[in-house]
């Protein structure tokens, strides 16, 4: 998500919510029949040290055994590509696996190159996704498909550029905490689960297994209307940008111009980090914890317009996020 680096950079909540004014009103119109009274925190436990076969699987799922399947690793092991000795920008790796993060990943070789022929079908990406997360000795009934996923090359396979081509489709099948799936559609690596794309005649061209082993830690109240309301007044929540979005600041400053906020649905879902302390350094989150998606509807003067925020949804971190 666009905002999470900001705010790795040090900048606040408070910088991607809109500021209402005090006439403006805030309402509740979405149902909450079937929201739990409370949710569970889960905690890492330790790092996850895969087993041989799951790597020696991942190894052959990306064609690399020929590179040498290693012991199982304790600490981050990456296959680096090779683009000579004076390639002048920083070499990206094909394979990785980091214990601490709990992921195996793959990326083809040049990933902004490809053709955009004979690309698979939705079906047919999804059907390759639970086969092959077989692999990775997950059971299925642990994951959900949640969504689709579209890569856009600016390369055609020889390195020529083009217009912003479609070559790549994937396929995100989310970890499930309860029934809930995670945040995010897998493409980058952050949501726990397993994604993979596929390109021009169902070339493989990446995967990603994000499954660190996990505890259940505190059990905690879910935040009432009442409470998460008081968040988007005191901006204490954060406007979720589209994807590829160029006025996210200038539709954010007309949110706050709204007459009347109506939020009409609420979606859970569980992310890396305790909801507004994202850690700020290349290091997993301690907390595997829940939070939630508002959709609101916005009446302004000249018109309307709708935004999702980002919201949290636990009674102790609205508490916590108000007090600041």
């Amino acid at each position: 998500l666009m905002a999470f680096p900001l705010l790795v950079a040090g900048r606040t909540l408070e910088e991607f919510s809109p500021r209402l004014s005090a006439s403006a009103q805030v309402v509740w119109n979405a149902p909450t029949n079937n929201l739990p009274r409370s949710l569970w925190v889960y905690q890492r436990h330790g790092p996850r040290i895969f087993s041989p076969a799951i790597i020696s699987n991942a190894m052959v799922l990306g064609s690399l055994q020929g590179k040498g399947i290693p012991k199982p690793p304790t600490k981050d092991f990456f296959i680096w590509e090779d683009r000579g000795p004076n390639y002048p920008g920083p070499i990206p790796a094909l394979f990785s696996i980091r214990p601490a993060f709990g992921t195996i990943s793959y990326c083809r070789p040049w990933p902004a190159r490809g053709a955009g022929t004979d690309l698979p079908s939705d079906t047919g990406v999804v059907a390759r996704a639970w086969s092959e997360l077989r692999r990775f000795g997950v059971d299925p009934k642990q994951v959900k498909l949640k969504d689709l996923t579209s890569f856009f090359c600016c390369e055609d396979e020889s390195g020529k550029p083009v217009s912003k081509r479609l070559c790549g489709r994937g396929a995100f099948l989310s970890r499930q905490l309860g029934g809930i799936s995670f945040l995010g559609k897998g493409d980058d690596g952050s949501a726990e689960g397993f994604w993979i794309e596929l390109g021009s005649r169902g070339e493989l061209r990446g995967f990603c297994l994000n499954w660190p082993d996990l505890d259940q830690h505190e059990r905690h109240q879910v935040a009432s209307p009442v409470q998460l309301m008081e968040c988007i007044r005191k901006q204490k929540l954060m406007v979720l940008p589209g994807d590829e979005e160029g006025g996210y600041f200038q539709r954010l400053k007309r949110l706050g111009s709204a007459r009347k906020l109506a939020i009409t649905k609420i979606t859970l879902y569980y992310s890396d980090g305790v909801f507004g302390d994202w850690p700020t350094n290349d290091v997993p989150s301690q907390f595997v914890a829940p939070c939630a998606e508002l959709e609101t509807a916005a009446e302004f003067k000249d018109g309307k317009a709708t935004a999702v925020f980002l919201s949290p949804i636990l009674a102790s971190d609205a508490v916590r996020l108000l007090k600041r």
